[in-house]
């Protein structure tokens, strides 16, 4: 009898631990329904800061950004967006959330997230290059007249044969080259300032210009893609980076922009998350506010 009351009581005790160990907490919820890979729980919204090319492009490809009665356009983002500053800060901050959905240059996806594929198509650089990806845009370098020859010498590398096997290698859609590079001799210092997301190739650019051009030394500034834009126009620097179109109000300030290579934007999910694809229409409607819950997706 003694030993049927131990047994009895070990067991009222493990059901008080179970229940302590519950909590009506939805994220606790959350979690535990992304564990088993149920695709419910609400979704957590992440963007990116005013003035990124990746936030600018997004909006407008997802038709989140939509004109008001004046002609305006108006960045319809819900207001319980969670910001991030970078591209990297983007990928750690879903990777360690389960319930996060963002967005990224494709060139810079890895397996620490997951994209999904949009409408039924994946998110990689040849569905980007033959048109069957929509969310992709350009990346631009932004010059004003009176270039000094040591930047219009790493230009000229950056779109050479050279430059643009490096965009190739590392994710993104070539534009086309203008062949073989051929050094113009100069020699100096070049200061690129700009997106977060053009970042990464940039670096990986300069290094090897430099290694083929030691005389001239390149300074890569991660900032964003409008900073990057401000910068080339005020002088501040040589030439500025641009994940994104320019305005025609930017246009007109001097500057002007060339594309040096196509991107996606890879929209993405923790890894733990069951979903592995997603329409554009309910991508808009997340980030607007419509949509809330992972178990609303259009099935």
């Amino acid at each position: 009898m003694k030993k049927v009351k131990v047994l009895i009581a070990s067991a009222a005790i493990v059901g008080v631990l179970a229940g302590c160990g519950s909590s009506s907490n939805p994220s606790d919820t959350q979690t535990s329904q992304a564990d088993s890979g149920a695709t419910s729980g609400s979704i957590s919204v992440l963007s990116r800061e005013d003035g990124s090319g990746t936030r600018g492009a997004f909006i407008e490809l997802l038709g989140i950004q939509q004109k008001d009665a004046g002609g305006n356009k108006v960045d319809n983002t819900i207001d319980s967006a969670e910001i991030t500053n970078s591209t990297a800060v983007m990928m750690q901050t879903v990777a360690g959330n389960k319930s996060a959905i963002g967005y990224i240059s494709l060139g810079s996806l890895n397996d620490t997230v997951k994209a999904l594929k949009v409408d039924g198509v994946e998110a990689t650089p040849a569905n980007v290059k033959d048109g069957s990806y929509k969310v992709a845009r350009p990346f631009n370098i932004v010059t004003k007249n009176g270039l000094s020859d040591a930047a219009q010498d790493f230009i000229n590398y950056v779109l050479s044969d050279e430059g643009q096997k490096i965009v190739e290698e590392n994710g993104y859609v070539s534009q086309g080259s203008t062949g073989a590079y051929k050094s113009n001799g100069a020699k100096g210092k070049v200061t690129v300032a700009g997106s977060s997301s053009v970042t990464p190739v940039m670096e990986k650019i300069a290094e090897s210009y430099q290694e083929t051009n030691s005389d001239v030394s390149v300074e890569v500034q991660e900032s964003d893609s409008t900073t990057g834009i401000t910068s080339a126009t005020e002088g501040v620097c040589d030439i500025g980076m641009a994940s994104r179109e320019l305005t025609d109000e930017e246009k007109a300030a001097g500057v002007k922009p060339q594309a040096i290579a196509l991107d996606g934007i890879a929209i993405i999910v923790n890894n733990s998350n069951s979903i592995n694809e997603i329409s554009n229409e309910d991508v808009q409607k997340i980030y607007t506010g419509e949509i809330t819950d992972w178990s609303q997706l259009t099935k």
